[in-house]
């Protein structure tokens, strides 16, 4: 077995540890006196709903969206698809269909909300007074920005009428219990898909500052709105939410866990550095290469053979047009960091499936590849310059393609030191 095969076990063994059967089991509610309506949104949206009706023992009823292509079939709840990263009309029109869901529900009535990374597009719904455009404007600016995902979700949450627990709130007087796929750092359930079912105490304040803090360059429209009209979403105490009950059912550490028990089974020693890792990729690249080159030289803080894992969520600045993600982008830098070192093999993926624009969900990088890239006419400098990781990774055949995961738990960081 190569290292790249032992990395892609690894992989297998942390998105197995977030499926969705296999999460939703234990935390099944109590069936209510009344309906059973089910909603939810993100990549792995429709593979919890899949699970949920194996699982449930009676009537149900609702629909969850989720990314074009992501789609499973259910036997009653309606799968809806739209787009991601940036927000289009399908996206607004499954809001709507979310909306009329809850709509008109009672006391004896259950809403189970099944909530994964990648909702905050998915969910369409500007702000009255604001246009879908300015929605997709302020998400290009997101992105664009480097902010961590903590401040990219306040600014999302006052501009939005489901943000924020909004949606929840709509349910009212009806028990939601929100069972959540954490792809966030910390594991906030507020923080994943910007929370349309559950409260945050953050407010306008702090999305301004946050706004002024990382430097995020608004659409005008959005900014006018954020300074002048955007209202604060509803707050955790609020008498709408009494009742609800919010459960983070998978999660990064129990995949990285996953990941390191089947590494010592396998004889090789596992580190989790850390679950929740933010910043720039590039920079978060060179820590990891820093501390690799220092095992595989020095034997120090671990003895080699070892294997060093992270997860979080990284972010990327752009500065270039080219194509790829933020894992891409972490293994593109890590390269250029090992380049020449021997014993280290690394795989940074999306555990979702999908890294970025593309269909890869990350790469794999050792201290070789940055010397094939030359051979293959990249120039590795440039190409992490204009944020091109995926051309470089295609031109030596070294892109990780294992497709839609159904579920998604963030970056999946994996660097093997042999001796």
């Amino acid at each position: 077995m190569t290292d790249q095969d032992f990395l892609t076990q690894l992989f297998d063994a942390a998105i197995q540890a977030a499926d969705p059967a296999r999460a939703l089991a234990a935390h099944l509610p109590a069936a209510p006196k009344g309906r059973t309506v089910v909603i939810g949104a993100g990549k792995g949206a429709a593979q919890l709903a899949a699970a949920f009706e194996q699982l449930w023992q009676g009537p149900l009823e609702g629909g969850v969206v989720t990314r074009y292509g992501y789609g499973c079939a259910c036997r009653d709840v309606r799968v809806l698809e739209a787009a991601h990263p940036v927000p289009d009309e399908a996206g607004l029109a499954a809001s709507e269909a979310l909306f009329s869901a809850v709509s008109g529900l009672g006391a004896d009535d259950l809403v189970v909300a099944l909530i994964c990374g990648g909702g905050s597009a998915l969910l369409a719904a500007p702000a009255e007074g604001l246009t879908l455009a300015d929605e997709i404007a302020l998400n290009e600016a997101l992105l664009a920005s480097g902010a961590p995902i903590g401040a990219m979700n306040a600014v999302r949450k006052q501009v939005s009428r489901i943000k924020g627990g909004r949606l929840a709130a709509a349910a009212a007087p009806a028990r939601v219990v929100s069972l959540i796929v954490s792809d966030v750092p910390g594991d906030d359930p507020a923080q994943v898909a910007s929370g349309p079912t559950v409260p945050d105490a953050v407010g306008r304040a702090e999305a301004l500052a946050a706004v002024r803090d990382y430097g995020i360059q608004l659409p005008a429209r959005i900014a006018a709105f954020l300074r002048d009209a955007a209202q604060d979403a509803p707050a955790p105490d609020a008498l709408a939410f009494q009742r609800n009950e919010t459960h983070v059912i998978a999660s990064a550490a129990k995949s990285l866990e996953a990941a390191a028990a089947l590494a010592e089974s396998q004889g090789i020693p596992a580190a989790i550095l850390s679950d929740a890792i933010e910043g720039e990729a590039r920079e978060v690249a060179k820590v990891h290469a820093a501390i690799a080159r220092e095992v595989a030289m020095k034997s120090r803080p671990f003895a080699p053979p070892v294997l060093l894992l992270s997860g979080g969520e990284t972010t990327v600045t752009l500065r270039g047009s080219g194509k790829g993600g933020r894992n891409s982008e972490f293994l593109l830098s890590l390269a250029r960091e090992i380049d020449g070192a021997e014993g280290i093999t690394a795989l940074a993926a999306d555990t979702d499936g999908i890294d970025g624009s593309e269909e890869n969900a990350g790469a794999f990088a050792d201290g070789a590849s940055a010397a094939a890239m030359r051979r293959a006419g990249i120039d590795p400098a440039q190409a992490l310059a204009g944020n091109d990781a995926w051309t470089a990774f295609q031109a030596i055949g070294a892109l990780f393609e294992p497709g839609p995961t159904g579920t998604n738990v963030n970056d999946f960081r994996a660097i093997l030191i042999r001796n």
